[in-house]
C-alpha cells in the first residue's frame, strides 16, 4: 500500500458489528489505524471490555487498555462509518439448518443507521449467495439506499483460529470480494492497511462465500476419514497411532487427527453448503457421510465406556465418571457446539454418575449448559473413567506430573481420547485407551 493511501486511512471510520472471536480481534486491529467503533448488542460484554477484561480469553488486558477502540452497544453510533464489518454467529438450529437470525438482524440494524456512502463487509460465514440473496435486501429496505449508488457490501471471510496466538487477524491472508470493482478496490486498500498478510481478491462475493465453506468443509472430510478409520482399526485391535505414526513418513501424507469435530467452524459450516446443495436438488453425499460419521464420534466414546463397564460386571449406574476439558477445541475457552457436552449428557442419560473439570471455561458458562458444577481435578481419587477429551496444554502437563498420585490402586479406564499422555509413565493397574 502506498503512503499516500496509509495517510488517507486515518481520516475514515471503521465500525465492527459482533466482539467475539472474530469482531474482537478484527476490531483492535483496525483501531490501530482507524477510529474504530467497537459494537455489540451484548451490554455485560461491553463494560467487560471498557474494564479491559474479554470474557473469550483471546485478547489479554494489555491489548484492551493500550487500544483506542470505542466500545458501544449503541447501534446509532455506527451512523458516522465509513466501512461497517459485520462479524456476528452464523449458527446452525435443532435440524442442522442455517441460522440467519443474528445476521439479519444486524443487517436490519446497520441498515437503519448507515451513512450515505458507506461499505458494508461481512465476514460471517454464510453459504454462497446469502450475503446478496439475504442480507442486501435487508440493508436496502432498511436504509432506503440503492446499492452500488448510495452505498456497497463486500464479503471477507473470516480465518480466525481460537486459542491461536500466532496465526491471527493480522497475519492470516485474507479473501475479499466487492459489489463491484470500485468497492474491491476501496475494501482491499481497507484491509491491505492493517494485515501484514496477503490479502485475495476473489472474483465475485458468492466465489468468496464459497471458498470459505470449503475450507471448513475439507478438513471436516479429512478427519471424518481419520475417524473412521479409527473405530476400523480398533474393530481389528490394531494401534492407530502407531499406523498414523508411520504412514505420516510419506512425504506427500496430510497428517490429520481422528477427535471430536465440534465448535462454530468445522462443525456447522459443512450444512450451509448441504442446505444450499438441496435448495437446488443436489445431494452432496460426500459431505452428508463426512458429517455422520463426525457425528458419530460421542456414540464411539460412549460405546467404549460401555464395554468397560460390561468387562468390570458393571452397571452405568455405578460408575463414576469424570471429564477433563469440555470446551469444543483444546486452549480455548469456547463451548459453543461442545461435543465435550453430548458426551457428558450421554453418560448420565445412560445412568452414570459424572462430573468435570476445565481450566479455561467458565464455571457459570458450564453451570447454564449443564446444570451442573465443575469439581476439584482431585475427584479423580475417586474416579472409575478418566476421559481427557479436551487436552488443554494444563491438563497435559497436570496429569504427565501426577496422576499417578491422583488414581488409586484399582481398575480404572483412562480415556486419552487424542493420545497426548505420556504412556510410558502411565501408572501400570490403568486400562488406557486412545482413537
Amino acid at each position: 500500500m502506498s503512503d499516500k493511501a496509509v495517510v488517507r486511512s486515518y481520516y475514515s471510520t471503521v465500525g465492527v458489528v459482533g466482539l467475539g472471536y472474530v469482531g474482537l480481534p478484527a476490531a483492535l486491529a483496525f483501531a490501530e489505524k482507524y477510529h474504530t467503533i467497537g459494537y455489540d448488542i451484548d451490554k455485560g460484554k461491553v463494560d467487560a471490555l471498557k474494564m479491559a477484561i474479554d470474557l473469550t480469553g483471546e485478547v489479554d488486558e494489555r491489548e484492551l487498555k493500550d487500544t483506542t477502540l470505542q466500545f458501544t452497544n449503541q447501534i446509532e453510533t455506527l451512523s458516522v462509518c465509513d466501512y461497517i464489518i459485520i462479524a456476528v454467529p452464523t449458527p446452525i438450529d435443532e435440524d442442522k439448518k442455517p441460522d440467519l437470525s443474528y445476521i439479519k438482524t444486524a443487517s436490519k440494524q446497520v441498515g437503519k443507521h448507515m451513512k450515505r456512502g458507506a461499505i458494508i463487509i461481512y465476514e460471517s460465514t454464510v453459504y454462497p449467495g446469502a450475503t446478496e440473496e439475504v442480507c442486501l435486501p435487508l440493508l436496502a429496505s432498511a436504509s432506503g439506499f440503492e446499492v452500488g449508488s448510495d452505498f456497497s457490501i463486500g464479503y471477507s471471510p473470516e480465518r480466525i483460529n481460537p486459542g491461536d496466538k500466532e496465526n491471527t487477524f493480522k497475519t492470516i491472508g485474507k479473501i475479499i470480494s466487492g459489489y463491484n470493482l470500485e468497492t474491491l478496490d476501496k475494501i482491499e486498500q481497507l484491509y491491505c492497511s492493517v494485515l501484514d498478510a496477503p490479502v485475495y481478491r476473489a472474483s465475485t462475493i458468492k466465489v468468496a462465500e464459497a471458498a470459505k465453506i470449503v475450507e471448513n468443509a475439507q478438513r471436516d472430510i479429512n478427519i471424518a476419514f481419520m475417524n473412521e478409520l479409527s473405530q476400523l482399526f480398533d474393530q481389528l485391535n490394531i494401534n492407530f497411532q502407531d499406523v498414523l505414526a508411520v504412514a505420516k513418513t510419506k512425504w506427500n501424507f496430510l497428517t490429520f487427527k481422528p477427535g471430536l469435530v465440534g465448535g462454530h467452524c468445522i462443525g456447522v459450516d459443512p450444512y450451509y453448503l448441504i442446505t444450499k446443495a438441496e435448495d437446488v436438488n443436489y445431494s452432496p453425499t460426500f459431505l452428508k457421510e463426512a458429517r455422520r460419521i463426525n457425528e458419530s464420534m460421542v456414540d464411539f466414546v460412549i460405546k467404549r465406556v460401555q464395554t468397560y463397564a460390561d468387562q468390570q460386571q458393571r452397571e452405568f449406574s455405578d460408575l463414576k465418571v469424570h471429564v477433563l476439558g469440555v470446551a469444543f477445541k483444546e486452549n480455548v475457552a469456547d463451548l459453543r457446539n461442545a461435543k465435550a457436552i453430548e458426551v457428558i449428557k450421554t453418560l448420565k442419560r445412560l445412568g452414570a454418575n459424572v462430573t468435570a473439570s476445565d481450566p479455561l471455561v467458565s464455571p457459570l458458562a458450564y453451570q447454564e449448559v449443564t446444570g451442573d458444577r465443575f469439581v476439584p481435578v482431585s475427584t479423580l481419587l475417586d474416579a472409575d473413567v478418566i476421559i481427557l477429551l479436551v487436552p488443554h496444554q494444563s491438563l497435559v502437563t497436570a496429569l504427565n506430573q501426577q496422576l499417578s498420585t491422583w488414581v488409586q490402586d484399582k481398575p480404572v479406564l483412562l480415556i486419552d481420547l487424542k493420545a497426548v499422555l505420556n504412556q510410558l509413565e502411565l501408572p501400570n493397574h490403568l486400562s488406557y485407551w486412545c482413537l
